[in-house]
C-alpha cells in the first residue's frame, strides 16, 4: 500500500434478512434518448466519502475507489472505453499505436477547454503526465497505471498532438487512459495548487469535464455545478441534463438506502446486498459485477509462519469460503476462485471448484509442517512457538467484513491456527504495512486490465503485500505488459494465476458488485465498466 487502496468498505446489518435478488442491469457507457427535466434541477448522491477528507481528493495520487468515481465529474480523459471494453474517442478524436507498441500518439480535439478558461491541449497532457510520473508526487497507483518505470515520457508534436513513449511495449496504456487517474487538471492548477489537490476545493479541483466543482465541506458534501460550455462527451454521450450534482458524504450504507428509499437523495451508491430490502417504493437497484482482484486475504510470506507453503496452503484449505460468503453476503457476491474477477480480461475459468474447504487437508499439512504439538488452549505449537498469525485491517471496518473475520478466524481455530486481528487507524496500520510486519492484511482492487496483478504480485510492486519475489512471476507480468495478442496475454495470466493457486500468496474470498439505488426522479444513468454511475445525458424530474 502505503495507503488501503481502492477498497469498498459494505458494512452489514447484524440481523439477517431473507435472501434478496437484485435486478440486474447491463452496464451502459452512457445514456441514450432524451432525459427529461429542465435542466434546472438538481440530483443528490450519497456516497461513502468518509475517507476523502484525509487527503483523497485527487485520483492521481489517491488509491480509493470513491475518490475516481466523484471526481469523474470534473475530470475527462484522452479516451472512453465502452461496456464491450472497446475504446472510443472523448479529448482525443483518434490515436495511432506505434507498430512495436512502445509509443501512443493521440491527436486531440481543439475544441476543448478547462473551467478556468485555459485551453486544453497537448502541453496540458504532458504536464499532467508528467507530474504523475514524477516520485515527488507520490502518485503510487496512477503512476503504476502510466507504465512506472516503463514510462520514457510525452512528447508535443504540436498544439493538437502528443505522443506518449515507453521503453517496451506497454499494452494497458489506453485502458489506464480512459479512467480519472490519468484525467486532466488544468495547467494552471498543476503550477499554482499542485500541493492542495489532495484536499481539493474549489478553484482547486480544475478540470474539462461536465461538472465544475462549487464547493467542498469535508465529512458533509461536494457540490458540483453543471460546465454551461460542455461540448465534448464521448462519442455518442450528452452532457447532463441537470445543473447541481450534490454529493453527500452518508458513511453508514442503511442512512444511503434508506435515503434513497424516502426520497431524501435521489442516488446511493456502494450499498451491500443485505440493505436493498430497504430500497422500497418506485426506486430501483442496479448491480454490477466488479473487474479487478476480488476481495482477498494477502498472505506475508517473509514477516512469519507464512514463510512455509504448507502453512500457506492448510490456511486456505481450512476456510469454508462457500458458507461464510453465502451467508454474510446474501448469496449476491459470489466466492472468488481466482485473483481476477470472472468479468476481468484473462479470467481462468478452470480455477473454479479446485480448492475447495478440506479441513482434514489443513490438519494433515499442518502436521507435515511439524505444528503438532498443542497447547492448552488447542492451538498448534512447534519448538515452543505458537501457531499463530496477525491480521491487520485498515479502520474504519465494516460490519460484513468483521463478520467475515470472525468465521475465518473460527475456521482456523478448528485447525489450531491462531488469528489475532488489529483493527488500526492510518498511521498505526502503515507502521506495520510499510516494514511488512504483518502476517495477514486484505482488499480489493477494482480494475479492467489484468495488469493490476503487476502491483501486487511483482518484486517491487507498491501493493504487493505478500512480498512475493519470484523470478518466474517477474517475468511473466513483464510478459503480459509487453503482449498485445489478446489471445497469448490471455495465456500469461492465466499462468499467474495458476501460480498463485498452486502458492497461496493471495487468498481470493469473494467478487463483490457494485450496487446503485436509483430514485424515480432520476432518468437516463449510465454506468461506466466499473458499476460506478455517468451523468451523460441524465436528467432528474
Amino acid at each position: 500500500m502505503p495507503s488501503p487502496l481502492r477498497r469498498r468498505l459494505l458494512p452489514l446489518a447484524a440481523l439477517a434478512v431473507a435472501a434478496l435478488a437484485l435486478s440486474a442491469c447491463s452496464v451502459s457507457s452512457g445514456s441514450s434518448g432524451s432525459a427529461s427535466g429542465d435542466g434546472k434541477g438538481e440530483l443528490v448522491w450519497g456516497v461513502d466519502g468518509s475517507l476523502l477528507s484525509s487527503g483523497k481528493m485527487d485520483p492521481q495520487t489517491s488509491q480509493l475507489d470513491v475518490t475516481a468515481m466523484v471526481q469523474r465529474a470534473v475530470l475527462d480523459s484522452l479516451v472512453f472505453q465502452k461496456a464491450d471494453g472497446s475504446f472510443v474517442p472523448w479529448l482525443a478524436k483518434s490515436w495511432d499505436v506505434a507498430k512495436d507498441g512502445t509509443a501512443y500518439t493521440f491527436h486531440l480535439r481543439d475544441d476543448v477547454a478547462f473551467s478556468d478558461g485555459e485551453k486544453f491541449d497537448a502541453a496540458a497532457v504532458k504536464a499532467n503526465f508528467d507530474r504523475i510520473a514524477d516520485p515527488a508526487t507520490k502518485s503510487a497507483q496512477a503512476a503504476s497505471m502510466l507504465g512506472g518505470e516503463l514510462y520514457k515520457g510525452t512528447e508535443v508534436i504540436d498544439p493538437t498532438t502528443v505522443k506518449v513513449t515507453f521503453s517496451q511495449p506497454y499494452a494497458p496504456f489506453l485502458q489506464a487512459a480512459s479512467t480519472a487517474q490519468l484525467g486532466f487538471y488544468a495547467p494552471k492548477v498543476l503550477t499554482e495548487h499542485g500541493a492542495d489537490l489532495a484536499a481539493g476545493g474549489k478553484g482547486v479541483t480544475v478540470g474539462t469535464g461536465p461538472f465544475v466543482l462549487s464547493s467542498y465541506t469535508p465529512n458533509e458534501e461536494i457540490v458540483y455545478t453543471r460546465n454551461a460550455k460542455y461540448a465534448w462527451a464521448p462519442e455518442g454521450q450528452k452532457a447532463p441534463a441537470f445543473q447541481t450534482l450534490r454529493v453527500r458524504i452518508l458513511p453508514e450504507a442503511s442512512v444511503r438506502s434508506g435515503s434513497v428509499a424516502s426520497g431524501e437523495i435521489d442516488l446511493a451508491s456502494q450499498l451491500p446486498p443485505n440493505l436493498v430490502a430497504q430500497v422500497k417504493g418506485s426506486a430501483t437497484v442496479k448491480s454490477v459485477q466488479v473487474p479487478g482482484l476480488p476481495y482477498s486475504l494477502f498472505l506475508n510470506e517473509k514477516n512469519g509462519v507464512f514463510a512455509d507453503q504448507k502453512v500457506r496452503e492448510a490456511f486456505t484449505r481450512a476456510i469454508d469460503v462457500d458458507t461464510a460468503v453465502d451467508k454474510i453476503f446474501f448469496g449476491q457476491f459470489p466466492r472468488a476462485w481466482s485473483i481476477l474477477g470472472p468479468t476481468t480480461p484473462g479470467y481462468d475459468k478452470s480455477l473454479e471448484k479446485s480448492w475447495p474447504f478440506d479441513k482434514a487437508l489443513a490438519n494433515k499439512l499442518l502436521d507435515e509442517a511439524g505444528w503438532t504439538q498443542r497447547g492448552a488452549d488447542g492451538i498448534r505449537m512447534k519448538d515452543g512457538k505458537r501457531l499463530s498469525a496477525d491480521w491487520i485491517a485498515w479502520t474504519p471496518v465494516s460490519d460484513d467484513h468483521a463478520a467475515l473475520a470472525n468465521a475465518i478466524q473460527s475456521d482456523l481455530k478448528s485447525v489450531g491456527f491462531e488469528i489475532t486481528r488489529e483493527t488500526l487507524e492510518p498511521g498505526a496500520y502503515n507502521a506495520k504495512y510499510g516494514p511488512k510486519t504483518f502476517d495477514i492484511t486484505d482488499w480489493d482492487f477494482s480494475g479492467v486490465d489484468p495488469d493490476l496483478l503487476r502491483s501486487h504480485l511483482a518484486t517491487d510492486g507498491f501493493q504487493n503485500a505478500s512480498s512475493v519475489s519470484d523470478p518466474s512471476v517477474d517475468a511473466l507480468l513483464k510478459q503480459g505488459i509487453a503482449t498485445t495478442d489478446p489471445a497469448r496475454r490471455d495465456e500469461v495470466y492465466a499462468e499467474i494465476q495458476q501460480w498463485n493457486a498452486k502458492n497461496d500468496a493471495i487468498v481470493p474470498l469473494y467478487v463483490t458488485s457494485a450496487i446503485t439505488a436509483v430514485g424515480d426522479k432520476v432518468s437516463h444513468l449510465g454506468f461506466d465498466i466499473y458499476g460506478r454511475p455517468l451523468f451523460f445525458g441524465t436528467g432528474v424530474k
